[in-house]
């Protein structure tokens, strides 16, 4: 429960503090800057979603390599099913964090 707290705390401040940062005008020319839409924030709001991407296809991962674990571990002779079901399901998490990094890449 605390790592949670903690968690969604460290989550609220990096968002006010990018927040922060991305209300400020970038310089002299921030009008000009805004209107043809070159601004850091852009950018960093697309690291910001690759991130977001890694992190929950980890968390994804780690599940899925427990229940593989626990699904052998209760029936052996099933080993063979469960590995071939957690690597397709393994590739197809990780295929969303690539297909995030992609569009990340293609529209910057």
């Amino acid at each position: 429960m605390i790592k949670l707290r903690l968690f969604v705390l460290s989550a609220l401040v990096m968002l006010i503090t990018v927040a922060t940062a991305a209300a400020q005008a970038p310089g002299a020319t921030g009008a000009a800057d805004h209107a043809t839409g070159n601004s850091w924030f852009f950018p960093a709001m697309g690291s910001f979603a690759v991130g977001i991407a890694a992190l929950g296809g980890a968390l994804g991962d780690g599940r899925a390599i427990a229940a593989a674990c626990e699904g052998t571990a209760r029936n052996p002779g099933a080993g063979g099913r469960i590995f071939t079901m957690l690597l397709l399901g393994l590739a197809l998490i990780e295929t969303l964090v690539l297909f995030t990094f992609l569009t990340v890449v293609l529209k910057y």
